[in-house]
C-alpha cells in the first residue's frame, strides 16, 4: 500500500468531528494462519490483511473527521499496526488500546466482555455529541450505543467494500449537530435508500 501518495489535508477537518476506529477485524484481519493469498504484511507471527478501500477512507475521513484508534489490543501490536496502515503525516487525535478498555466477567453467559465506554474520551475534552466510534462488535460500545456504528467483522475477503459503504454514510451524518440522536442500527440500508 503506498500510503505516502495522498496528501492529508493539514487544516482543521471539515466537520467538528472526532472519529475513532477500531483496528482488528475493522480495518485489518491478522491472523497466525495464512489465507490463500499473500497478506499485505506481517507482524511476527501473524499475518495481516488490510481491508479493501482502507487507504482511501483513511484518507477522506481525514479531510472530514479528527481521527483517533482505540482497539483492545496491547499497545505493542497496535502501534505497529497504526505504523503499517495510517500514513506517518497524519495526526492521530489519541490512540487508545487494551489498558483503556473496561473489562466485566458476564455471570450469566460465563464469558468476559470487552467495552470502549466513551467517558474516557469525554474526559479528554470531546463531546460525546460530536463523537462516533466504529466497531465491528455491538458490546464494545454497550454504555455509547448513539455514538456507535456497527461495521461487519472483516475476516480477510478479497472484495469487501464496506469501507466504501461506511465513508459515504459518515458524510451523510458528519454534519449532524448531535451524532448521538441518529438512529445508526440500520445505516446501510440508509445509504442503498438515499441514493
Amino acid at each position: 500500500m503506498n500510503i505516502e501518495a495522498f496528501n492529508f489535508v493539514k487544516n482543521r477537518p471539515k466537520y467538528n468531528k472526532l472519529l475513532i476506529l477500531d483496528i482488528d477485524e475493522t480495518l485489518i484481519y491478522s491472523s497466525e494462519t495464512q489465507l490463500e493469498r499473500t497478506p499485505d504484511f506481517k507482524l511476527d507471527e501473524y499475518f495481516v490483511y488490510i481491508r479493501p478501500g482502507l487507504e482511501e477512507f483513511i484518507s477522506n475521513c481525514s479531510k472530514l473527521f479528527y481521527l483517533a484508534v482505540w482497539t483492545a489490543s496491547g499497545s505493542d501490536y497496535a502501534h505497529e499496526v497504526i505504523k503499517n496502515i495510517f500514513p506517518k503525516e497524519l495526526q492521530l487525535e489519541f490512540i487508545f488500546t487494551g489498558e483503556r478498555c473496561l473489562v466485566k466477567r458476564n455471570l450469566d453467559l460465563d464469558i468476559i466482555e470487552i467495552f470502549k465506554p466513551l467517558k474516557k474520551v469525554k474526559k479528554k475534552g470531546y463531546s460525546l455529541n460530536h463523537v462516533l466510534i466504529v466497531d465491528n462488535l455491538t458490546e464494545t460500545f454497550k454504555y455509547n450505543y448513539g455514538n456507535g456504528i456497527l461495521v461487519k467483522e472483516y475476516l480477510g475477503e478479497e472484495h469487501d467494500r464496506e469501507l466504501f459503504l461506511l465513508f459515504k454514510y459518515l458524510e451523510t451524518i458528519g454534519t449532524e449537530e448531535n451524532v448521538r440522536i441518529i438512529d445508526k442500527r440500520h445505516w446501510k440500508s440508509k445509504i442503498a435508500n438515499s441514493g
